[in-house]
């Protein structure tokens, strides 16, 4: 899946968070929705201009954000150590 297609940053929108590409649901949003115990069926019923494809897009953005070592050694730093 190439994210890129889907997920998107503009500076006039969500101050450039990235964001489902042609809505204003933002990455953070979705996570939000998943940790606060949603699945899939839920997000895409209650959000229809959602797809499963952006949703696919959504996961691999976030892999793809765990992979690159900078970016996790640098939320590390700036929140202190993490707690196992």
């Amino acid at each position: 899946m190439n994210w890129q297609e889907r997920i998107v940053s503009d500076s006039d929108i969500l101050f450039s968070k990235p964001r489902i590409r042609g809505t204003r649901i933002g990455v953070e949003f979705i996570l939000d929705l998943l940790a606060s115990g949603w699945d899939e069926a839920q997000i895409l019923e209650s959000y229809l201009h959602l797809t499963s494809e952006d949703l696919q897009a959504f996961f691999a953005f976030i892999r793809d954000c765990m992979k690159d070592e900078t970016f996790i050694m640098q939320a590390t730093a700036e929140s202190g150590p993490v707690i196992r």
